[in-house]
């Protein structure tokens, strides 16, 4: 079984170095881009990096006011370390191997962390970045994993703690546990009385109870919560056996001759047959076996799967059923039986999406996209409606799986069509069900045929660092404080053209929201994109074309304090702060680069 290396690397490259030959580390022009007679910033110490000192944390998130515990690769001499939120430092310290820092007592605030050294140059030259994530509860930013293979056989010794390390790296702050169980109607292992050390999942795989459990105190040690897969309407064919009776099965006629269900190759232990999910019984039935689950194994919450749209179904009396409300009173039964649970709920499709979100009962919302949704602009619908349909309250997680169509052989993930995804999704507020035991490129989340190269573990740790540090700027509002800002190229000889979203192929598309006293404008690069899914279905996406130096001017009509922007892409994502000219109501500035994605916080 191939596993990612999750030893941290030695030498994190920058991202453009990984994906082409471009300077890695060019040097933003000091000269504010545009017309004078204005107000103008010149004092700004530009920014340079070598990224050679890896940076770690002992959690994935703390608490307001608890210790981060933080360990340097190497010490470089004259290093200091500092901690911004956003562009505003908030302490400063030498740098060490080892060193604590007890985090502020504001809840749901993010953080990062520059190793940086001061040079004769006047300019900052960054050695090593790493966020922090201050939130109470983890739902309000949720960053999601998975774990998909509980045989020890396949698991040799540090295994687990080595691939939890990697998602710790990333924040992961969740993490789904797939296929784990031994029945879809019976999910434990045998009885809260007497589990099974060893039993088969629907696939026939093997599962050690005790890799189930090494896992989730490897995740609670990490201030990850873990939460156990299952359907909410799915029985094998030993189900009558086991107490679920015919007269709780969902039909597609109306005379209870067939049952609708889920059928799988003869080589696994069963097909999968649907009941009601609405019935009194079955949740009666299903929720004292999740009691069995919480009383032997120490899970945070229930991932509850459906399977999208199935036509017009019928229970047992020959009475339509109506599944997104269905699904609505499934939700609340299992939070009113287990209040201090967590409960996520897949919406296939955005099938039933409206009756998950407004349930009142689900932690974030959570998207298994598809053909319909193949659309970079889908992203945005869809975290839009989930907005809508919650009241503004939850924050949205797409399952969406990349180079879906290399996935049934051995090969490796593309990094472009990686980042640039991942890009989308993380400016849009997103975040992105993808790391795991392995990278996710299948529904079936065992699937580990496709492997991560080195620049896109490089990439993905420096991408869920930005997402993290800059959370409250990225997803600390809601749709209703989306803007759209006109943004012109002063220079036409780079032939760069600007538009709003949504995205336009071969154009920076700016999507822009106001937070606070801040316009957080995201540049996102769809320059040489040869088609607009985020899919890449084919995992053949290039890198769109690098720009550097770009001159830009914006209208305002407040006045500007200061103006800069950050990269996943260059310098750790650390904070660039730029010269700007403000002559009445034209912001001129010169943004130093985009690769993929570049956000520009304007004050």
């Amino acid at each position: 079984m191939s596993k990612m290396n999750i030893l941290l690397i030695t030498a994190l490259l920058p991202i453009a170095a990984a994906c082409g030959g471009d300077d890695p580390t060019p040097t933003p022009s000091p000269e504010p881009g545009g017309g004078g007679g204005g107000s103008s910033v010149t004092d700004v110490r530009p920014v340079k990096s070598s990224l050679i000192v890896d940076l770690s944390t002992d959690k994935a998130v703390y608490n307001p006011g608890e210790t981060v515990h933080f360990t340097a690769s190497q010490v470089l001499s004259g290093t200091k370390v500092r901690y911004r939120h956003g562009a505003e430092v908030i302490a400063e310290v030498d740098a060490a191997a080892q060193w604590d820092w007890v985090t502020p007592t504001t809840d749901f605030t993010g953080y990062m962390v520059e190793l940086y050294k001061p040079t004769t140059a006047g300019e900052d030259m960054i050695y090593g970045t790493i966020a922090v994530d201050v939130s109470s509860d983890w739902t309000r930013f949720p960053r999601y994993g998975f774990v998909a293979t509980f045989d020890d056989s396949k698991l040799p010794e540090g295994v687990i703690e080595s691939e939890m390390e990697y998602l710790n790296r990333c924040h992961i702050n969740g993490v789904q546990f797939q296929d784990w169980h031994w029945k879809h109607h019976w999910p434990l292992g045998g009885t809260r009385e007497a589990p099974l050390d060893v039993y088969t999942d629907i696939a026939n795989r093997t599962v050690h109870r005790s890799v189930v459990e090494r896992y989730i105190a490897v995740q609670h040690a990490y201030g990850m919560k873990s939460i156990f897969y299952n359907l909410c309407f799915g029985v094998l064919n030993d189900a009558a056996a086991d107490g679920v009776k015919a007269q709780w099965g969902l039909f597609k006629d109306t005379n209870h001759n067939d049952q609708d269900g889920h059928f799988l190759p003869s080589s696994w232990k069963s097909d999968i047959y649907l009941v009601d999910p609405a019935n009194d019984e079955w949740l009666a039935y299903l929720g004292e076996r999740n009691d069995d689950v919480y009383a032997v194994l120490d899970f945070d919450g229930y991932q509850i799967d459906q399977l999208g749209y199935r036509g017009d179904r019928y229970d047992y009396h020959g009475v339509k059923v109506n599944l997104p409300q269905a699904y609505g009173k499934f939700i609340a039964y299992m939070k009113n039986l287990h209040p201090g649970k967590r409960l996520v709920m897949n919406s296939v499709g955005s099938y039933g999406a409206q009756n998950i979100a407004s349930s009142g009962c689900v932690d974030f919302c959570y998207n298994e996209m598809w053909d319909q949704e193949a659309e970079f602009k889908s992203l945005h619908d869809v975290i839009r409606a989930n907005d809508t349909y919650s009241n503004h309250s939850l924050r949205t997680v797409f399952a969406a799986y990349m180079n879906y169509g290399k996935s049934g052989s051995k090969g490796e993930f593309n990094t472009p069509g990686v980042l640039l995804t991942d890009a989308v999704m993380f400016a849009l507020g997103g975040s992105h069900l993808e790391l795991g035991d392995h990278m996710l490129g299948s529904e079936y989340f065992p699937n580990n045929n496709l492997s991560m190269p080195q620049e896109l573990r490089t990439g993905i740790i420096r991408y869920y660092d930005f997402m993290t540090a800059y959370e409250n700027l990225l997803r600390g509002t809601d749709t209703s404080s989306e803007v759209a800002t006109a943004i012109t190229c002063t220079d036409p000889s780079l032939k760069l053209t600007f538009s709003a979203w949504p995205p336009k192929q071969g154009n920076i598309v700016t999507y822009s929201r106001n937070v606070g006293n801040s316009r957080v404008i995201n540049l996102l690069n769809f320059r040489n994109v040869d088609d607009m899914s985020w899919r890449d279905y084919n995992g053949d996406r290039r890198a769109p074309a690098l720009a550097l130096d770009i001159p830009v001017s914006v209208t305002v009509s407040t006045p500007v304090t200061r103006v800069w922007v950050a990269t996943p892409d260059y310098h750790g994502g650390a904070v660039q702060e730029l010269a700007f000219t403000l002559s009445g109501n034209t912001l001129t500035f010169t943004v130093p680069q985009l690769r993929y994605w570049t956000m520009i916080v304007i004050e």
